[in-house]
């Protein structure tokens, strides 16, 4: 499917890129973003099924780019500018990030169906005073792309933020994005799907040694319809555990980590390796032969 508003807008770039402009597409059509003296353009890393390990969604990050760079993965911008920059700034780059990101990602027509999770910076939820999401929608609805498959990731908090967590959250459902949120801990997780409505729960596969308690988020979050995504997922041994006791249960658990991808700019581009290292090939509609 090809966006037309999009399209127009990607032409506008081609034809409008000078020292001046924050926001161009190089000669590969990948779309780049300037922060301060930095580069910034996207890579994505897949989420997948446990179940198939069929591709559900990907999720964006921001990578520093330079020309001829060995890898097209580069650093994380935030890790390199978080320190340096004022709340207004960091505020300023994570609407950069999340356009380009958006434009890199529905450029591709291999997008079309899937979901695209964008993480938001924990100072943007305290900087910005008025209806959080207001400003992204506007931009997505002006460029025809499908709001319903972008899934916000809200940040871990602590008990005393939670209200701003909840505030942040409702602002954004309200301007019809789905909701994920980082949390640290299982007991979190689970709170956090028995008190509110939210799509989506992250958790680092670091705090799922706990099979009896991941167990019981799943079966919550199941129950409420929110979606269980295990990070940084990149140990087999692990996955081994994990895959065990969500399919003893027959129920579904989404994953992402190195042990199934590495983030990269193109989708369904590349051979990937599957759990157990055997060679899987990703063909046009997202399915694994």
């Amino acid at each position: 499917m090809v966006f037309q508003a999009l399209k127009k807008y990607i032409t506008h770039l081609y034809t409008t890129k000078s020292v001046n402009t924050n926001i161009w597409i190089d000669d590969t059509g990948q779309v780049q973003g300037r922060y301060f003296h930095s580069t910034l353009t996207s890579s994505f890393q897949p989420i997948r099924s446990s179940l198939d390990t069929q591709i559900v969604g990907y999720h964006g990050l921001a990578r520093s780019y330079a020309p001829h760079q060995q890898s097209e993965l580069g650093l994380s911008l935030w890790r390199l500018l978080d320190y340096g920059a004022s709340d207004d700034e960091s505020v300023e780059l994570d609407r950069l990030c999340r356009l380009v990101h958006v434009i890199n990602f529905y450029r591709q027509p291999q997008a079309f169906g899937q979901d695209l999770y964008l993480n938001l910076h924990s100072r943007l939820l305290a900087a910005v005073q008025h209806n959080h999401g207001t400003a992204f929608r506007t931009i997505l609805d002006r460029l025809e792309l499908p709001h319903q498959h972008i899934v916000l990731e809200l940040p871990q908090s602590s008990q005393n933020q939670r209200w701003l967590l909840n505030h942040v959250a409702d602002n954004y459902q309200h301007n019809g994005f789905r909701i994920a949120v980082n949390v640290n801990s299982i007991e979190q997780a689970i709170e956090l799907t028995r008190h509110r409505h939210v799509d989506a729960v992250k958790l680092d596969s670091s705090i799922c040694n706990d099979l009896g308690g991941l167990t019981k988020l799943i079966h919550i979050a199941s129950d409420s319809g929110t979606n269980v995504i295990i990070k940084k997922l990149d140990n087999e041994a692990q996955y081994r555990l994990i895959e065990q006791r969500v399919k003893a249960d027959e129920h579904e658990v989404l994953v992402q980590g190195f042990l199934f991808d590495k983030p990269q700019a193109a989708l369904f581009k590349a051979p990937l390796k599957g759990p157990r290292n055997e060679e899987c090939t990703k063909c046009g509609t997202g399915q694994l032969r």
